[in-house]
């Protein structure tokens, strides 16, 4: 994948450039708002990377007999827009102009239910290993072409899972590195999300 030829089309929500694996899970967005995005991580089975499990839980075609982790999400209907893979490839689910299912319970600025204004990554990783490289500039780019789209999507408002959904989520966990990751948007500066490595937004 060249991230020069990944671009988001603002008149499908689609990426160019990407790998698409449509998703089932996802509905209408109400009012068309996007203006939040929120980063998530994720890996099936936990801590085992490019299984391909991922793209087979967010399209329901999981196996609960592959392992026994599978038993306890199988019947789960989650999905995210997008992922990022450890070697940097990233894969679309659903239309940026659609309400993907990532959040789940969630709040955001005293409005709940950030799905229905918000957009989710999925990083493949955990909360405690480093994500590589490759991971850090692809979501770089991809963040971008979306904030080029959705320019309500400032800084303040990429937000990890954890700070939206403090009481059930960690992810992305202590492994992201916030101040690399805003330090590499263009044209704001540097910039954390409330409780992010401990601090609180400037």
């Amino acid at each position: 994948m060249c991230l020069d030829e990944v671009r988001l089309d603002p008149v499908t929500g689609w990426c160019e450039g990407v790998r698409h694996c449509p998703s089932p899970n996802f509905n209408s967005r109400p009012g068309g708002e996007v203006s939040l995005l929120v980063i998530h991580n994720i890996s099936l089975p936990p801590g085992e990377f490019g299984t391909g499990k991922v793209v087979e839980f967010f399209q329901n075609r999981l196996n609960p007999a592959e392992h026994p982790y599978f038993e306890s999400i199988a019947e789960l209907t989650v999905s995210a827009h997008f992922l990022i893979e450890r070697e940097g490839g990233i894969v679309q689910f659903v239309s940026c102009r659609d309400r993907a299912w990532h959040a789940g319970v969630s709040t955001f600025d005293g409005r709940q239910g950030c799905n229905d204004f918000s957009l989710g990554i999925e990083l493949e990783g955990t909360d405690e290993l480093p994500y590589t490289d490759a991971q850090y500039r692809s979501l770089s780019h991809l963040s971008e072409q979306i904030r080029q789209v959705y320019p309500a999507i400032v800084p303040a408002r990429i937000q990890g899972h954890c700070h939206v959904a403090p009481e059930r989520k960690t992810d992305p966990g202590p492994a992201f590195d916030w101040g690399r990751y805003f330090s590499s948007l263009a044209p704001a500066g540097p910039a954390r999300p409330a409780g992010a490595n401990g601090e609180e937004t400037a």
